[in-house]
């Protein structure tokens, strides 16, 4: 797995600025004025910061831009990065400058002056996530990333600060890993054998076959990766930091590896990125690798069904009718339908086996998303909207953009079947709609949903807001943040 750099906290060192490797870091007010350690460093440039401010450097820059000075004489490091960020800047404000430098760094160590930070936790972060790279298949000498040292004036209160930070840190890489990772690394098993792993940060891990799961009746989810050799698998991570006794939170992820299409393949151009239709199931993994890590006072249950969808003599045809485990019969109309198929079986499980008191699931399940929503957002859709106003409000505060869709009985409509009891695709019109209103067929009554249809945001081809171009890690930041306000709040 990508690790994100080392962070540690120290008490501000005038005399050390001099000396320090790789980069430094200083903030400056938008108005110009530097701190104690602004000042020092000014001094040992002879004037250079103040000349840059004085210059008109800062005009029209934003809160969290940054302004490098390279290879500064009277300073040990190759670079002085200037950071324009406000003294009673906000977390977003704060993040932001963070993702600023760790775009700048690159795997260089990184010296943070934030002894007048308000936020340092929230730099650290943005550094931290802005950091990652995926190098996992390229040849050639592979560095660590340098490490990040930030000064502040109170070292423990930052530490704690930051404890759960890390821990969001390392679910969002190993989201991004596994979303990047090529299909013939991250096979079914594979990504299995990745869930067991998390077993040693005390999650419970249980790993259901194909065998399991035709006794329990999983027709649908068995269907898509019937043409695969590739076996099919259901796995399920608990963490149980609650109350004894206490039903958890669900949330169910897509875990297609890779998508061809099936029988409705797709078209050659682009389907090399079919290697990320799994981030739903990526997504609660990385989740669920965060709240373990973190200690979360909160029972959740994460479960993801990893299938592949390839052609072959054996694979499902346009015309068959599957059944699910509910027992609803499913006329497949487009095998390229197919993660609403493994979704169905997955909620249903998940509803009969843990009595949750609420259900979320992740996928990356249609092109009309992106149509709808382009990059910027993912696509939430629900039968409650307590739930689904604290996923919104979770999403804001994270910085990561979700729209809410409607539902209704019209849509749904589209949905019936000449021959079975409901078709698994309703064609163009309302696409996201339509899926999620198939989805919706599998909540039982009374069980609080969102879905989040995350077809747009998973994986991107410039960077957002927080990672580089490539796999985002969309989602684990809001999630976590939904388990710490909702069930952790005290």
């Amino acid at each position: 797995m990508t690790r994100p750099a080392p962070v540690s906290f120290a008490a501000p060192d005038l005399d050390a600025i001099a000396t320090a490797p790789g980069r430094v870091a200083v903030f400056v007010t938008p108005d110009g004025r530097l701190d104690a350690e602004g000042r020092r460093a000014n001094r040992l440039m002879r004037g250079a910061v103040v000349r840059l401010i004085e210059g008109g450097a800062l005009e029209k820059k934003e809160a969290g831009d940054v302004i490098s000075l390279n290879w500064p004489v009277g300073l040990a490091a190759e670079a002085l990065d200037v950071v324009v960020l406000p003294r009673n800047a906000d977390a977003a404000q704060s993040r932001r400058a963070g993702v600023a430098l760790g775009r700048a760094r690159g795997d260089k160590p990184l010296t943070i002056l934030g002894g007048a930070l308000r936020r340092p936790a929230e730099v650290a972060l943005g550094a931290v996530l802005r950091g990652y790279d995926y190098a996992a298949h390229k040849t050639g000498d592979k560095t660590e990333p340098g490490a990040i040292t930030m000064t502040v004036k109170d070292v423990a209160e930052a530490e704690a600060a930051f404890v759960p930070s890390r821990a969001v840190a390392e679910g969002v890489f190993l989201t991004r890993d596994l979303v990047n990772a090529p299909a013939n690394h991250l096979t079914t098993t594979a990504f299995a054998e990745e869930i067991k792993g998390l077993a040693d940060l005390g999650l419970k891990i249980t790993v259901l076959d194909e065998k399991d799961m035709e006794k329990l009746g999983m027709g649908a989810l068995l269907s898509v990766g019937q043409g695969s050799a590739s076996p099919s698998r259901l796995a399920i991570m608990e963490w149980q930091g609650g109350e004894t006794g206490e039903a958890p939170l669900a949330l169910v992820g897509k875990g297609v590896v890779f998508d061809t299409g099936g029988i409705s393949i797709k078209p050659a151009q682009g389907m090399e990125e079919m290697t990320m239709d799994m981030a739903g199931a990526g997504v609660v993994t990385g989740v669920m690798r965060a709240l373990a890590m973190r200690k979360a006072r909160a029972n959740v249950v994460g479960l993801v069904g990893l299938v592949e969808n390839m052609p072959s003599d054996r694979a499902t045809r346009p015309g068959d009718v599957v059944t699910s485990m509910k027992g609803d019969t499913i006329e497949v109309i487009n095998t390229d339908a197919e993660g609403r198929l493994v979704l169905a079986d997955v909620l249903w499980y998940a509803q009969q086996t843990y009595r949750p008191r609420g259900v979320i699931d992740l996928a990356t399940l249609t092109g009309a998303c992106i149509v709808a929503l382009g990059h910027e957002n993912a696509a939430a859709l629900s039968n409650d909207d307590a739930l689904c106003d604290a996923v919104l409000k979770a999403a804001r505060a994270e910085g990561e953009g979700l729209w809410r869709l409607p539902l209704g009985k019209p849509y749904a409509d589209m949905m019936k079947s000449r021959i079975a009891d409901v078709k698994n695709s309703g064609g163009r019109p309302a696409g996201t709609i339509t899926a999620a209103e198939f989805l919706h067929r599998f909540v039982e009554e009374g069980t609080p949903w969102v879905h989040l249809d995350i077809a747009g945001v998973a994986l991107v081809q410039a960077e957002t807001a927080y990672a580089p171009k490539g796999a985002t890690g969309w989602g684990v930041m809001t999630l976590d943040r939904l388990v710490r306000e909702m069930f952790e709040a005290d």
